[in-house]
Protein backbone atom coordinates (compact mmCIF):
# COMPACT_ATOMS: atom_id res chain seq x y z
CA UNK A 1 0.00 0.00 0.00
CA UNK A 2 1.20 3.55 -0.24
CA UNK A 3 1.23 4.06 3.58
CA UNK A 4 3.42 1.04 3.70
CA UNK A 5 5.95 2.43 1.12
CA UNK A 6 5.96 5.71 2.51
CA UNK A 7 6.76 4.57 6.00
CA UNK A 8 9.71 2.67 4.60
CA UNK A 9 10.81 5.37 2.72
CA UNK A 10 10.29 7.96 5.23
CA UNK A 11 11.85 5.83 8.15
CA UNK A 12 15.11 5.94 5.99
CA UNK A 13 15.92 9.65 5.05
CA UNK A 14 14.43 10.85 8.39
CA UNK A 15 15.71 7.99 10.65
CA UNK A 16 19.05 10.00 11.79
CA UNK A 17 16.97 12.55 13.31
CA UNK A 18 13.92 11.93 14.65
CA UNK A 19 13.43 14.98 16.97
CA UNK A 20 11.27 17.37 15.20
CA UNK A 21 14.39 20.18 15.79
CA UNK A 22 17.10 17.76 14.26
CA UNK A 23 14.61 16.57 11.48
CA UNK A 24 14.46 20.74 10.15
CA UNK A 25 18.07 20.66 9.03
CA UNK A 26 17.07 18.06 6.46
CA UNK A 27 14.91 18.07 3.41
CA UNK A 28 11.28 17.91 3.07
CA UNK A 29 8.91 15.14 2.15
CA UNK A 30 6.87 15.64 -1.38
CA UNK A 31 4.19 15.40 -1.17
CA UNK A 32 4.28 16.75 2.70
CA UNK A 33 0.84 14.98 3.75
CA UNK A 34 -2.56 13.92 2.54
CA UNK A 35 -6.12 13.58 3.54
CA UNK A 36 -8.27 10.06 2.76
CA UNK A 37 -11.91 10.69 1.78
CA UNK A 38 -14.40 8.46 2.29
CA UNK A 39 -17.77 7.62 1.15
CA UNK A 40 -20.45 4.76 1.05
CA UNK A 41 -21.60 3.74 -1.89
CA UNK A 42 -23.84 1.27 -4.30
CA UNK A 43 -22.81 -0.15 -7.22
CA UNK A 44 -23.72 -3.30 -8.57
CA UNK A 45 -20.84 -3.81 -10.74
CA UNK A 46 -18.93 -4.04 -7.63
CA UNK A 47 -21.16 -5.85 -5.70
CA UNK A 48 -22.00 -8.62 -8.82
CA UNK A 49 -18.13 -9.42 -8.32
CA UNK A 50 -18.06 -9.37 -4.48
CA UNK A 51 -21.26 -10.95 -3.40
CA UNK A 52 -23.26 -14.43 -4.77
CA UNK A 53 -26.65 -12.15 -5.25
CA UNK A 54 -28.67 -15.82 -6.58
CA UNK A 55 -29.47 -18.39 -4.42
CA UNK A 56 -30.33 -21.22 -8.01
CA UNK A 57 -28.15 -21.07 -10.70
CA UNK A 58 -29.73 -23.18 -13.88
CA UNK A 59 -31.61 -25.33 -11.46
CA UNK A 60 -29.01 -25.88 -9.07
CA UNK A 61 -29.55 -24.74 -5.29
CA UNK A 62 -27.05 -23.23 -3.37
CA UNK A 63 -27.65 -24.17 0.33
CA UNK A 64 -27.94 -21.40 3.15
CA UNK A 65 -25.31 -22.54 4.86
CA UNK A 66 -22.00 -21.87 2.46
CA UNK A 67 -21.10 -18.25 2.18
CA UNK A 68 -19.16 -17.21 -0.55
CA UNK A 69 -16.75 -14.07 -0.15
CA UNK A 70 -14.19 -12.51 -2.30
CA UNK A 71 -10.71 -12.26 -1.14
CA UNK A 72 -11.08 -8.42 0.10
CA UNK A 73 -13.00 -10.15 2.81
CA UNK A 74 -11.51 -9.88 6.68
CA UNK A 75 -13.58 -11.10 9.27
CA UNK A 76 -13.88 -9.44 12.83
CA UNK A 77 -10.79 -10.30 14.75
CA UNK A 78 -8.75 -11.84 11.80
CA UNK A 79 -5.02 -11.49 11.63
CA UNK A 80 -4.78 -12.38 8.60
CA UNK A 81 -2.48 -9.70 6.76
CA UNK A 82 -3.89 -9.46 3.09
CA UNK A 83 -4.78 -6.35 0.92
CA UNK A 84 -8.85 -5.59 2.10
CA UNK A 85 -9.27 -3.74 -0.61
CA UNK A 86 -9.46 -3.59 -5.21
CA UNK A 87 -9.85 -0.40 -6.53
CA UNK A 88 -12.01 0.66 -9.60
CA UNK A 89 -11.79 4.06 -11.93
CA UNK A 90 -15.10 5.05 -10.48
CA UNK A 91 -16.22 7.53 -13.05
CA UNK A 92 -16.45 4.68 -15.63
CA UNK A 93 -17.68 1.72 -13.50
CA UNK A 94 -20.19 0.05 -16.20
CA UNK A 95 -23.38 1.00 -14.29
CA UNK A 96 -22.61 3.64 -12.96
CA UNK A 97 -22.46 4.50 -8.91
CA UNK A 98 -24.41 6.24 -6.34
CA UNK A 99 -23.05 8.08 -3.22
CA UNK A 100 -25.11 6.73 0.11
CA UNK A 101 -23.55 9.26 2.39
CA UNK A 102 -21.42 12.59 1.84
CA UNK A 103 -17.50 12.00 1.68
CA UNK A 104 -15.97 12.00 4.75
CA UNK A 105 -12.48 12.36 6.33
CA UNK A 106 -10.94 9.07 7.12
CA UNK A 107 -7.71 10.41 8.51
CA UNK A 108 -4.46 12.85 7.48
CA UNK A 109 -0.77 11.65 7.26
CA UNK A 110 1.97 14.21 7.91
CA UNK A 111 4.77 12.27 5.34
CA UNK A 112 7.49 14.43 7.11
CA UNK A 113 6.65 12.91 11.07
CA UNK A 114 8.50 9.53 10.78
CA UNK A 115 7.21 9.23 14.38
CA UNK A 116 3.40 9.38 13.40
CA UNK A 117 3.97 7.37 10.78
CA UNK A 118 5.43 4.62 12.87
CA UNK A 119 2.05 4.81 15.30
CA UNK A 120 -0.51 3.87 12.68
CA UNK A 121 0.94 0.85 12.90
CA UNK A 122 0.11 0.35 16.69
CA UNK A 123 -3.03 3.03 17.13
CA UNK A 124 -5.92 1.30 18.21
CA UNK A 125 -8.83 1.50 15.34
CA UNK A 126 -11.24 4.61 15.81
CA UNK A 127 -14.98 4.29 15.42
CA UNK A 128 -17.18 6.81 13.01
CA UNK A 129 -20.57 6.95 12.51
CA UNK A 130 -21.45 8.37 9.27
CA UNK A 131 -24.95 9.30 8.45
CA UNK A 132 -26.85 7.92 5.25
CA UNK A 133 -28.19 10.44 3.00
CA UNK A 134 -29.58 8.71 0.62
CA UNK A 135 -31.62 5.38 0.10
CA UNK A 136 -30.12 2.43 -1.55
CA UNK A 137 -27.94 -0.56 -0.88
CA UNK A 138 -24.42 -0.39 0.75
CA UNK A 139 -21.60 -2.26 -1.68
CA UNK A 140 -18.88 -0.69 -0.80
CA UNK A 141 -17.13 2.07 1.08
CA UNK A 142 -14.55 4.32 -1.70
CA UNK A 143 -11.64 6.02 -0.68
CA UNK A 144 -9.39 8.34 -2.64
CA UNK A 145 -7.05 11.05 -1.40
CA UNK A 146 -5.55 14.56 -1.27
CA UNK A 147 -2.05 14.83 -1.66
CA UNK A 148 -0.45 17.95 -0.27
CA UNK A 149 2.61 18.42 -2.23
CA UNK A 150 3.13 22.35 -0.68
CA UNK A 151 1.36 25.11 1.21
CA UNK A 152 0.04 25.97 -1.84
CA UNK A 153 -0.70 22.38 -4.32
CA UNK A 154 -2.54 19.52 -4.14
CA UNK A 155 -3.27 16.39 -6.24
CA UNK A 156 -7.11 14.69 -6.09
CA UNK A 157 -7.96 10.98 -6.49
CA UNK A 158 -11.63 12.16 -6.26
CA UNK A 159 -14.15 10.01 -8.56
CA UNK A 160 -15.12 13.49 -9.81
CA UNK A 161 -11.68 14.39 -11.03
CA UNK A 162 -9.79 13.61 -14.48
CA UNK A 163 -6.80 11.82 -12.83
CA UNK A 164 -4.65 8.55 -13.72
CA UNK A 165 -5.10 7.26 -10.65
CA UNK A 166 -8.22 4.61 -9.35
CA UNK A 167 -10.10 4.76 -6.29
CA UNK A 168 -9.51 2.20 -3.50
CA UNK A 169 -12.31 -0.31 -2.94
CA UNK A 170 -13.68 -1.77 -0.09
CA UNK A 171 -16.38 -4.32 -0.72
CA UNK A 172 -18.70 -4.99 2.08
CA UNK A 173 -19.36 -8.38 3.01
CA UNK A 174 -20.78 -10.60 5.44
CA UNK A 175 -24.09 -8.14 6.47
CA UNK A 176 -27.59 -9.66 7.09
CA UNK A 177 -29.26 -6.96 5.20
CA UNK A 178 -27.46 -4.40 2.83
CA UNK A 179 -30.55 -2.25 2.02
CA UNK A 180 -30.42 1.46 3.96
CA UNK A 181 -32.32 4.19 3.69
CA UNK A 182 -32.04 8.17 4.36
CA UNK A 183 -31.96 8.63 8.05
CA UNK A 184 -29.62 5.51 8.82
CA UNK A 185 -26.16 5.46 10.00
CA UNK A 186 -23.40 3.26 9.10
CA UNK A 187 -20.55 2.87 11.88
CA UNK A 188 -17.55 1.23 11.17
CA UNK A 189 -14.09 0.83 12.83
CA UNK A 190 -11.16 2.28 10.67
CA UNK A 191 -7.47 1.06 11.38
CA UNK A 192 -4.10 0.45 9.88
CA UNK A 193 -2.81 -2.57 12.04
CA UNK A 194 -0.31 -3.95 9.30
CA UNK A 195 -0.10 -0.68 7.18
CA UNK A 196 -3.28 -0.96 5.33
CA UNK A 197 -6.08 1.33 5.86
CA UNK A 198 -8.79 -1.20 7.14
CA UNK A 199 -12.51 -0.83 7.58
CA UNK A 200 -14.05 -3.32 9.51
CA UNK A 201 -16.53 -4.18 11.82
CA UNK A 202 -18.99 -2.43 9.55
CA UNK A 203 -22.78 -2.30 11.21
CA UNK A 204 -26.03 -0.10 10.06
CA UNK A 205 -28.17 1.33 12.73
CA UNK A 206 -31.68 1.79 11.64
CA UNK A 207 -34.06 4.43 13.06
CA UNK A 208 -37.48 3.08 13.59
CA UNK A 209 -40.14 4.37 15.62
CA UNK A 210 -37.98 6.40 17.35
CA UNK A 211 -35.45 3.32 18.43
CA UNK A 212 -32.06 3.06 17.22
CA UNK A 213 -31.40 -0.91 15.89
CA UNK A 214 -27.95 -1.75 15.10
CA UNK A 215 -27.23 -4.48 12.43
CA UNK A 216 -24.08 -5.77 12.45
CA UNK A 217 -22.11 -8.73 10.53
CA UNK A 218 -23.10 -12.15 10.57
CA UNK A 219 -20.67 -13.40 13.27
CA UNK A 220 -22.84 -11.02 15.79
CA UNK A 221 -25.63 -13.21 14.70
CA UNK A 222 -23.95 -16.57 14.55
CA UNK A 223 -25.89 -18.28 17.71
CA UNK A 224 -29.55 -17.09 16.44
CA UNK A 225 -28.30 -18.73 12.96
CA UNK A 226 -26.73 -21.76 14.84
CA UNK A 227 -29.78 -22.53 16.62
CA UNK A 228 -31.91 -22.14 13.65
CA UNK A 229 -30.07 -24.35 11.63
CA UNK A 230 -29.55 -27.14 14.39
CA UNK A 231 -33.06 -27.56 14.63
CA UNK A 232 -33.76 -27.70 11.01
CA UNK A 233 -30.91 -30.53 10.91
CA UNK A 234 -32.33 -32.15 14.54
CA UNK A 235 -28.43 -32.99 15.32
CA UNK A 236 -25.54 -31.27 17.17
CA UNK A 237 -22.88 -33.80 14.95
CA UNK A 238 -23.60 -31.46 12.12
CA UNK A 239 -22.49 -28.92 13.76
CA UNK A 240 -19.46 -28.68 11.48
CA UNK A 241 -21.54 -28.23 8.30
CA UNK A 242 -22.63 -25.09 9.48
CA UNK A 243 -21.65 -21.41 7.75
CA UNK A 244 -19.18 -23.66 5.25
CA UNK A 245 -16.55 -20.45 3.80
CA UNK A 246 -15.43 -19.99 0.74
CA UNK A 247 -13.44 -17.28 -0.73
CA UNK A 248 -13.26 -16.82 -4.82
CA UNK A 249 -11.55 -14.27 -7.03
CA UNK A 250 -14.21 -11.56 -7.36
CA UNK A 251 -13.86 -13.02 -11.29
CA UNK A 252 -15.41 -15.97 -9.90
CA UNK A 253 -17.85 -14.45 -7.96
CA UNK A 254 -19.14 -12.85 -11.17
CA UNK A 255 -19.24 -15.81 -13.41
CA UNK A 256 -21.50 -17.35 -10.44
CA UNK A 257 -23.55 -14.02 -10.65
CA UNK A 258 -23.64 -14.75 -14.48
CA UNK A 259 -26.92 -16.43 -15.07
CA UNK A 260 -27.33 -16.22 -18.79
CA UNK A 261 -23.57 -18.02 -19.05
CA UNK A 262 -25.13 -21.05 -17.17
CA UNK A 263 -29.01 -21.39 -18.64
CA UNK A 264 -26.79 -21.32 -22.00
CA UNK A 265 -24.58 -24.42 -20.78
CA UNK A 266 -28.19 -26.00 -18.81
CA UNK A 267 -29.53 -26.16 -22.55
CA UNK A 268 -26.66 -27.20 -24.23
CA UNK A 269 -25.92 -30.02 -22.04
CA UNK A 270 -29.56 -31.15 -21.65
CA UNK A 271 -29.36 -31.59 -25.65
CA UNK A 272 -25.96 -33.12 -25.76
CA UNK A 273 -26.63 -35.55 -23.06
CA UNK A 274 -30.51 -36.59 -23.83
CA UNK A 275 -29.18 -37.45 -27.44
CA UNK A 276 -26.99 -40.22 -26.09
CA UNK A 277 -28.95 -41.28 -23.30
CA UNK A 278 -31.86 -42.30 -25.70
CA UNK A 279 -28.64 -43.53 -27.83
CA UNK A 280 -27.49 -45.99 -25.20
CA UNK A 281 -30.80 -46.98 -24.23
CA UNK A 282 -32.00 -47.99 -27.39
CA UNK A 283 -28.64 -49.93 -27.96
CA UNK A 284 -29.63 -51.55 -24.42
CA UNK A 285 -33.17 -52.31 -25.59
CA UNK A 286 -31.31 -54.11 -28.65
CA UNK A 287 -28.87 -56.06 -26.83
CA UNK A 288 -31.67 -57.28 -24.41
CA UNK A 289 -34.23 -58.22 -26.83
CA UNK A 290 -31.13 -60.17 -29.11
CA UNK A 291 -30.78 -61.85 -25.69
CA UNK A 292 -34.17 -62.83 -25.15
CA UNK A 293 -34.82 -64.57 -28.61
CA UNK A 294 -32.11 -66.49 -27.79
CA UNK A 295 -33.26 -67.42 -23.89
CA UNK A 296 -36.77 -66.24 -23.53
CA UNK A 297 -37.29 -68.35 -20.11
CA UNK A 298 -34.01 -67.48 -18.40
CA UNK A 299 -34.33 -64.13 -19.13
CA UNK A 300 -38.06 -63.57 -18.05
CA UNK A 301 -37.26 -62.71 -14.46
CA UNK A 302 -33.78 -60.79 -15.30
CA UNK A 303 -34.42 -56.79 -14.75
CA UNK A 304 -33.24 -54.87 -17.92
CA UNK A 305 -29.63 -54.09 -18.21
CA UNK A 306 -28.89 -50.45 -16.38
CA UNK A 307 -27.02 -48.25 -19.25
CA UNK A 308 -23.64 -47.14 -18.21
CA UNK A 309 -23.28 -43.65 -17.40
CA UNK A 310 -22.09 -40.49 -19.24
CA UNK A 311 -18.89 -38.63 -18.50
CA UNK A 312 -18.56 -35.05 -18.42
CA UNK A 313 -15.01 -33.65 -17.74
CA UNK A 314 -14.64 -30.00 -16.98
CA UNK A 315 -11.48 -28.54 -17.00
CA UNK A 316 -12.31 -24.76 -17.03
CA UNK A 317 -9.76 -22.26 -14.57
CA UNK A 318 -11.91 -21.64 -11.42
CA UNK A 319 -14.56 -22.56 -9.51
CA UNK A 320 -17.10 -23.73 -12.19
CA UNK A 321 -20.64 -25.57 -10.99
CA UNK A 322 -20.92 -26.69 -14.73
CA UNK A 323 -20.41 -30.25 -13.52
CA UNK A 324 -23.26 -30.11 -11.14
CA UNK A 325 -25.72 -28.69 -14.32
CA UNK A 326 -24.65 -31.58 -15.81
CA UNK A 327 -25.92 -34.03 -12.90
CA UNK A 328 -29.58 -33.08 -13.79
CA UNK A 329 -29.78 -34.70 -17.02
CA UNK A 330 -29.82 -38.68 -15.97
CA UNK A 331 -26.94 -41.03 -15.31
CA UNK A 332 -23.69 -39.01 -15.14
CA UNK A 333 -20.17 -39.27 -13.45
CA UNK A 334 -18.92 -35.34 -13.95
CA UNK A 335 -15.25 -34.99 -13.20
CA UNK A 336 -14.08 -31.57 -11.96
CA UNK A 337 -10.24 -29.61 -12.28
CA UNK A 338 -10.87 -28.03 -8.87
CA UNK A 339 -7.92 -27.69 -7.08
CA UNK A 340 -8.29 -25.99 -4.22
CA UNK A 341 -9.83 -27.78 -1.05
CA UNK A 342 -12.15 -25.70 0.11
CA UNK A 343 -13.74 -25.08 -3.50
CA UNK A 344 -13.98 -28.40 -3.56
CA UNK A 345 -15.58 -28.34 -0.18
CA UNK A 346 -17.90 -25.91 -1.44
CA UNK A 347 -19.26 -28.50 -4.43
CA UNK A 348 -19.57 -31.48 -2.40
CA UNK A 349 -22.03 -28.96 0.06
CA UNK A 350 -23.74 -28.25 -3.39
CA UNK A 351 -24.16 -31.78 -4.49
CA UNK A 352 -25.45 -32.73 -1.34
CA UNK A 353 -27.49 -29.84 -0.86
CA UNK A 354 -29.41 -30.86 -4.08
CA UNK A 355 -29.48 -35.18 -3.28
CA UNK A 356 -27.29 -35.84 -6.06
CA UNK A 357 -25.58 -39.44 -5.59
CA UNK A 358 -22.30 -39.37 -3.73
CA UNK A 359 -20.80 -41.50 -6.65
CA UNK A 360 -21.92 -38.51 -9.27
CA UNK A 361 -19.46 -36.13 -8.16
CA UNK A 362 -15.44 -37.03 -8.45
CA UNK A 363 -12.58 -34.43 -8.84
CA UNK A 364 -10.16 -35.34 -11.86
CA UNK A 365 -6.49 -34.18 -10.39
CA UNK A 366 -7.25 -36.82 -7.64
CA UNK A 367 -6.90 -39.54 -10.30
CA UNK A 368 -4.07 -38.24 -12.45
CA UNK A 369 -0.87 -39.64 -12.07
CA UNK A 370 0.38 -36.65 -13.77
CA UNK A 371 -1.49 -33.38 -12.92
CA UNK A 372 0.34 -31.55 -16.19
CA UNK A 373 -1.73 -34.37 -18.32
CA UNK A 374 -5.23 -33.57 -17.28
CA UNK A 375 -6.58 -34.40 -20.87
CA UNK A 376 -6.89 -38.36 -20.90
CA UNK A 377 -9.56 -41.16 -20.84
CA UNK A 378 -12.17 -41.19 -17.82
CA UNK A 379 -11.61 -45.11 -17.77
CA UNK A 380 -9.44 -47.28 -20.42
CA UNK A 381 -12.16 -48.32 -22.03
CA UNK A 382 -14.79 -45.46 -22.11
CA UNK A 383 -14.46 -41.80 -23.52
CA UNK A 384 -16.08 -38.59 -22.74
CA UNK A 385 -19.62 -37.15 -23.84
CA UNK A 386 -18.40 -33.69 -22.92
CA UNK A 387 -15.07 -31.86 -22.10
CA UNK A 388 -15.36 -28.50 -21.12
CA UNK A 389 -12.55 -26.27 -21.84
CA UNK A 390 -11.59 -22.46 -21.19
CA UNK A 391 -11.17 -20.57 -23.90
CA UNK A 392 -11.31 -17.07 -23.29
CA UNK A 393 -9.29 -15.25 -20.56
CA UNK A 394 -11.32 -12.54 -18.52
CA UNK A 395 -8.95 -10.31 -19.96
CA UNK A 396 -10.38 -10.70 -23.35
CA UNK A 397 -7.82 -12.63 -24.90
CA UNK A 398 -7.82 -16.28 -25.99
CA UNK A 399 -6.08 -18.45 -23.75
CA UNK A 400 -3.18 -20.18 -24.56
CA UNK A 401 -2.18 -23.64 -25.95
CA UNK A 402 -6.26 -24.09 -26.16
CA UNK A 403 -5.99 -25.33 -29.83
CA UNK A 404 -4.01 -27.78 -28.59
CA UNK A 405 -6.05 -28.72 -25.90
CA UNK A 406 -8.98 -28.90 -28.31
CA UNK A 407 -6.98 -31.26 -30.49
CA UNK A 408 -6.39 -34.05 -27.87
CA UNK A 409 -10.26 -33.70 -26.68
CA UNK A 410 -11.29 -34.38 -29.68
CA UNK A 411 -10.08 -37.78 -29.67
CA UNK A 412 -11.04 -38.69 -25.98
CA UNK A 413 -14.68 -37.93 -27.34
CA UNK A 414 -17.25 -40.58 -27.23
CA UNK A 415 -19.20 -40.67 -30.86
CA UNK A 416 -22.11 -37.86 -30.86
CA UNK A 417 -20.08 -36.42 -28.01
CA UNK A 418 -19.27 -32.36 -27.80
CA UNK A 419 -16.49 -30.10 -26.82
CA UNK A 420 -17.97 -26.53 -25.47
CA UNK A 421 -17.08 -24.33 -26.76
CA UNK A 422 -17.64 -25.89 -30.42
CA UNK A 423 -16.42 -23.04 -31.96
CA UNK A 424 -15.94 -19.26 -31.21
CA UNK A 425 -15.82 -16.21 -33.57
CA UNK A 426 -14.37 -13.15 -32.32
CA UNK A 427 -15.91 -9.59 -33.49
CA UNK A 428 -13.91 -6.28 -33.64
CA UNK A 429 -14.77 -2.79 -35.09
CA UNK A 430 -12.78 0.62 -36.19
CA UNK A 431 -12.89 3.26 -33.56
CA UNK A 432 -11.63 6.81 -32.39
CA UNK A 433 -10.31 6.85 -29.11
CA UNK A 434 -8.53 9.61 -27.33
CA UNK A 435 -8.49 7.57 -24.29
CA UNK A 436 -7.10 4.08 -25.87
CA UNK A 437 -4.33 6.33 -27.15
CA UNK A 438 -3.59 8.54 -24.02
CA UNK A 439 -3.81 4.94 -21.53
CA UNK A 440 -1.07 3.02 -24.26
CA UNK A 441 1.43 5.31 -25.11
CA UNK A 442 3.07 8.50 -23.70
CA UNK A 443 1.85 11.41 -26.02
CA UNK A 444 4.74 13.85 -27.26
CA UNK A 445 6.48 16.14 -25.27
CA UNK A 446 3.68 18.18 -23.09
CA UNK A 447 2.35 15.74 -20.72
CA UNK A 448 6.24 15.15 -19.62
CA UNK A 449 7.03 18.98 -19.23
CA UNK A 450 8.88 18.99 -22.65
CA UNK A 451 11.10 16.30 -21.40
CA UNK A 452 11.18 13.64 -24.79
CA UNK A 453 10.98 10.53 -23.05
CA UNK A 454 8.01 9.17 -25.20
CA UNK A 455 10.76 7.47 -27.50
CA UNK A 456 11.92 5.06 -24.84
CA UNK A 457 8.78 4.61 -22.83
CA UNK A 458 6.59 3.65 -25.76
CA UNK A 459 9.38 0.82 -26.81
CA UNK A 460 7.69 -1.07 -23.98
CA UNK A 461 3.81 -0.34 -24.94
CA UNK A 462 1.54 -3.68 -25.53
CA UNK A 463 -0.04 -4.14 -28.86
CA UNK A 464 -3.31 -5.41 -27.46
CA UNK A 465 -5.28 -3.47 -24.48
CA UNK A 466 -6.74 -5.77 -22.10
CA UNK A 467 -9.73 -5.79 -19.23
CA UNK A 468 -11.29 -3.36 -21.08
CA UNK A 469 -15.13 -2.32 -20.78
CA UNK A 470 -16.68 -1.57 -23.88
CA UNK A 471 -19.85 -0.39 -22.48
CA UNK A 472 -17.66 2.90 -20.65
CA UNK A 473 -15.01 3.03 -23.02
CA UNK A 474 -15.13 6.66 -24.43
CA UNK A 475 -14.81 6.29 -28.13
CA UNK A 476 -16.70 7.07 -31.48
CA UNK A 477 -17.25 3.81 -33.79
CA UNK A 478 -16.20 4.33 -37.48
CA UNK A 479 -17.33 1.34 -38.60
CA UNK A 480 -20.22 -1.63 -37.92
CA UNK A 481 -18.76 -4.76 -35.94
CA UNK A 482 -17.67 -7.57 -38.58
CA UNK A 483 -16.48 -11.32 -37.43
CA UNK A 484 -12.49 -11.18 -37.98
CA UNK A 485 -12.02 -14.71 -37.06
CA UNK A 486 -13.67 -18.09 -36.64
CA UNK A 487 -11.75 -20.67 -34.32
CA UNK A 488 -13.32 -24.43 -34.83
CA UNK A 489 -12.49 -26.77 -31.50
CA UNK A 490 -14.58 -30.06 -32.99
CA UNK A 491 -12.69 -29.53 -36.19
CA UNK A 492 -9.30 -27.72 -35.09
CA UNK A 493 -7.14 -28.60 -38.30
CA UNK A 494 -9.53 -26.93 -40.08
CA UNK A 495 -8.81 -23.68 -38.67
CA UNK A 496 -6.79 -21.27 -41.10
CA UNK A 497 -3.93 -19.06 -39.43
CA UNK A 498 -4.67 -15.95 -41.96
CA UNK A 499 -7.69 -14.21 -43.12
CA UNK A 500 -8.11 -10.76 -44.67
CA UNK A 501 -11.18 -8.90 -43.63
CA UNK A 502 -13.10 -5.72 -45.63
CA UNK A 503 -14.50 -3.17 -43.47
CA UNK A 504 -16.73 -0.33 -44.82
CA UNK A 505 -16.72 3.36 -42.97
CA UNK A 506 -19.55 4.73 -41.78
CA UNK A 507 -18.32 7.32 -40.35
CA UNK A 508 -15.13 9.95 -41.05
CA UNK A 509 -12.66 10.07 -38.34
CA UNK A 510 -9.32 8.75 -37.31
CA UNK A 511 -9.10 4.47 -36.65
CA UNK A 512 -7.08 4.70 -33.16
CA UNK A 513 -8.05 1.21 -32.45
CA UNK A 514 -9.78 -2.14 -33.14
CA UNK A 515 -11.72 -3.28 -30.18
CA UNK A 516 -12.88 -6.87 -29.85
CA UNK A 517 -14.78 -9.70 -28.13
CA UNK A 518 -16.03 -13.18 -29.04
CA UNK A 519 -19.19 -15.28 -29.61
CA UNK A 520 -18.89 -18.60 -27.76
CA UNK A 521 -20.89 -21.50 -29.60
CA UNK A 522 -21.75 -24.34 -27.18
CA UNK A 523 -24.32 -24.93 -30.45
CA UNK A 524 -24.78 -23.11 -33.76
CA UNK A 525 -27.91 -21.12 -31.87
CA UNK A 526 -26.51 -21.14 -28.61
CA UNK A 527 -23.55 -19.10 -28.04
CA UNK A 528 -22.22 -16.67 -25.22
CA UNK A 529 -21.31 -12.98 -26.11
CA UNK A 530 -18.41 -11.98 -23.75
CA UNK A 531 -19.34 -8.13 -24.89
CA UNK A 532 -22.74 -8.40 -22.97
CA UNK A 533 -23.71 -6.52 -19.78
CA UNK A 534 -23.96 -9.65 -17.59
CA UNK A 535 -20.99 -11.26 -18.94
CA UNK A 536 -17.64 -11.69 -16.26
CA UNK A 537 -15.57 -11.45 -19.34
CA UNK A 538 -14.05 -8.28 -20.31
CA UNK A 539 -13.14 -6.69 -23.92
CA UNK A 540 -9.39 -6.10 -25.30
CA UNK A 541 -8.18 -3.64 -28.16
CA UNK A 542 -5.13 -3.59 -30.55
CA UNK A 543 -4.57 0.10 -30.03
CA UNK A 544 -2.51 1.25 -33.55
CA UNK A 545 0.74 2.95 -33.66
CA UNK A 546 -0.70 5.73 -36.04
CA UNK A 547 -4.19 7.22 -36.20
CA UNK A 548 -5.34 6.55 -39.75
CA UNK A 549 -7.80 9.39 -41.14
CA UNK A 550 -10.62 7.80 -42.44
CA UNK A 551 -13.76 9.41 -44.54
CA UNK A 552 -16.96 7.81 -44.81
CA UNK A 553 -17.14 5.39 -47.28
CA UNK A 554 -13.71 4.28 -47.29
CA UNK A 555 -13.10 0.88 -47.45
CA UNK A 556 -10.17 -0.74 -45.22
CA UNK A 557 -8.72 -4.11 -44.90
CA UNK A 558 -7.99 -5.97 -42.22
CA UNK A 559 -5.67 -8.86 -41.93
CA UNK A 560 -6.01 -11.09 -39.13
CA UNK A 561 -3.35 -14.03 -38.16
CA UNK A 562 -4.07 -16.62 -35.44
CA UNK A 563 -0.44 -18.31 -34.57
CA UNK A 564 -0.15 -20.33 -31.15
CA UNK A 565 -3.42 -18.99 -29.27
CA UNK A 566 -2.04 -15.44 -30.35
CA UNK A 567 -4.55 -12.76 -32.85
CA UNK A 568 -2.50 -9.79 -34.27
CA UNK A 569 -4.57 -7.57 -36.25
CA UNK A 570 -3.07 -4.81 -38.83
CA UNK A 571 -4.74 -2.20 -41.22
CA UNK A 572 -3.46 -2.81 -45.16
CA UNK A 573 -3.38 0.65 -46.47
Amino acid sequence: SWLQNSRCCLLSVLQPNDGEAGAKNYGRVIPAGATIWGMAVECKEISRHHRVGVKEIAGVHLPEVLEFHSPTYTPVNSDETVEPYTTEKLSRVPGGYKPLTDHFQVLTVDFNNPQELKSFATRKPSKINIPIIKGGILDAIVVWFTLQLDEEHTLSTSPSEETCWEQAVYPVQGLLDYSVKAGDSVIMEISCPDCYLRFQDISLVTSDKGMDVERHFREKNSEAELCSALASLQTASKLESIRQECVLESTEIALLNNLPYHECFKTAISKVLSTLSLREQSQCMDVDSHSSELHLEKNQNKTPPTPDPLYVLDVSEGFSILPLIACKFGPVKVYTSVEKEQHQKALVLISDANAFPKETLEFWLGHLQDENMVLQRPKSDKLWSIIILDVIETSGLIQQDVMEKAAISRCLLHSGGKIFPQHVKMYGMLVESQSLLLETAVQGKDPTLGFNIAPFINQFKVPVRVFLDLSTLPYVPLSKSVELLRVDLMNPYLNNSQREVKVQICKSGQVTGIPFWYHMHLEDDIYLDTSSKSSHWKQAAVVLDEPIPVQLGDELVLSVQYHKSNVSITVKL
